[in-house]
């Protein structure tokens, strides 16, 4: 048997309210949270399915103060779309680890001032001189 993608294809359907689009984005979200152990064990992930679950939530939580009717459907949108590729195993392990990258943690302090700005210009202009002063000598 044939598999197409259009057969797992749902109609998009736009939210006339934001009690309306609440209910669908906790769905989504309770789909996601169901389908975890699903994801660990179809893509043979080396993480436990409380991370994978830990992980959904922090994604939900990015925009969970978002209030224009008409990004929430977007992003609705795209949830359901990345959903329907993860679960039918349309991705690669990779695209799914993509999600669980370290430098998200690392790279979170990010320079306020006009100072730590330049410094960190600064470092990165001498490590590139540095590195054509030792190629070119």
């Amino acid at each position: 048997m044939t598999i197409t993608p259009a057969s797992f294809a749902a109609r998009t359907t736009t939210s006339s309210s934001l009690f309306e689009a609440r209910s669908k984005v906790l769905k989504l979200y309770r789909d996601w949270q169901r389908a975890a152990p699903k994801v660990v064990k179809s893509y043979l992930l080396d993480i436990p399915a409380s991370a994978v679950r830990a992980k959904i939530r922090e994604e939900f939580e990015k925009n969970r103060y978002v209030s224009d009717l008409k990004v929430i459907d977007v992003l609705r949108i795209k949830g359901e779309t990345e959903f329907q590729e993860t679960i039918n195993s349309w991705k690669m392990e990779s695209h799914v680890m993509r999600y669980f990258d370290k430098e998200d943690h690392i790279s979170a302090y990010k320079p306020q001032t006009f100072l730590e700005k330049f410094y960190g210009k600064l470092n990165i202009m001498s490590i590139i001189i540095f590195t054509f002063y030792l190629y070119f000598s």
